[in-house]
């Protein structure tokens, strides 16, 4: 798990097993696979909510990483609601977004994944995979 601080190109999407933990599905953390791309070995991830992932807002502050029209077009993050601007303009179900660099552990292709964690309402806490990304 790492940041991603140099320009990426977002490519395919890889398919995810889990990607919506409710509650205590999600402590002490979330555990999910997706396949590989390229070669199709199934990878494992864990998100420990309040330890994981880095601000999204640092992939598309400036443009320096990715740009705010990709997150958009590859349907990554939504537009935030105006009522949770606080969060940062692009966020996944109005939640704070966070994001983290992996990669596969056979052919050490290159994946983002996003998620978002919080509580949706009083007494529900959402852990939520927008997805994960195969980028170069």
């Amino acid at each position: 798990m790492y940041s991603i601080s140099n320009k990426i190109d977002i490519t395919k999407k890889a398919s995810v097993t889990k990607s919506t933990f409710i509650n205590d599905e999600a402590l002490p953390s979330a555990v999910t696979t997706f396949n590989c791309c390229n070669c199709g070995h199934e990878n494992t991830i864990e998100i420990k909510p309040y330890e994981s992932g880095f601000p999204i807002f640092q992939l598309y502050n400036e443009d320096k990483v990715v740009s705010k029209s990709e997150l958009l077009k590859h349907e990554i993050v939504n537009v935030t609601s105006q009522r949770m601007l606080h969060l940062g303009e692009l966020t996944v179900n109005d939640l704070p977004t966070l994001y983290f660099g992996t990669d596969c552990s056979s052919c050490h292709s290159k994946y983002i994944c996003v998620f978002s964690y919080g509580e949706k309402q009083p007494g529900l806490m959402i852990l939520s995979i927008s997805g994960i990304w195969k980028y170069g």
